[in-house]
């Protein structure tokens, strides 16, 4: 019988802390579906890119230097951002409100910042007419920047519930995600940045 039993329990895989098996949260999961679906639309746009690029009267663009101090601003958003989960974790919450205040005002600069960029460009006569880079420069830089748009709104309630929350419930999930979602935005900047130098 505690043969029988052992065999049993074999078929049992082991528990998590609990007795329970450790899932992932629906949040977390939602984040990386739609996180899944920015990386197909624009590995989508920047292989259209490289398609385009090999016509003969393609129109390489100098990408201004403001988008260089764009990268670094978003590059500091993202350190201060995770500095903002790592002090919420902790019940730093003035150490919070503060950090996310700024990644709140850096991601603000940066969207400030290409849109300043996108002036530069079209004062160089680089519009949606011809064919060349400019073209996609705009879609794709802009399709970024309405997505860390959509970053700042969430980071904005997060900001305000620091100051006006009043929950005993002190859930670190709204603040990963936020975090998560940040520095997919940021990486995925770089990485289109990167592009447009090298196939550009």
């Amino acid at each position: 019988m505690v043969t029988d039993l052992k065999l049993e329990n074999s078929h049992n895989p082991p528990l998590g802390d609990g007795g329970q098996r450790k899932k992932i949260h629906p949040h977390k999961f939602t984040l990386w579906v739609a996180i899944g679906s920015i990386v197909m639309m624009f590995a989508g746009l920047t292989s259209a890119f490289i398609v385009k690029s090999n016509q003969t009267n393609w129109k390489a663009v100098e990408i201004p230097s403001v988008f260089w101090i764009s990268t670094a601003v978003i590059v500091v958003s993202s350190i201060t951002m995770q500095m903002a989960l790592r002090s919420f974790k902790q019940r730093e919450m003035n150490r919070y409100r503060l950090l996310i205040g700024i990644t709140l005002l850096l991601g603000i600069t940066f969207v400030m910042l290409q849109w300043e960029g996108f002036q530069q460009l079209w004062a160089q006569k680089i519009t949606f007419k011809g064919s060349g880079a400019g073209q996609f420069l705009y879609v794709i830089f802009g399709l970024h920047a309405l997505h860390v748009t959509g970053g700042i709104i969430a980071l904005g309630v997060i900001f305000m519930k620091a100051f006006v929350g009043k929950t005993k419930l002190y859930s670190s999930v709204p603040i990963e995600v936020a975090a998560t979602y940040w520095h997919f935005v940021d990486l995925l900047w770089i990485y289109l940045l990167i592009f447009f130098l090298i196939i550009g």
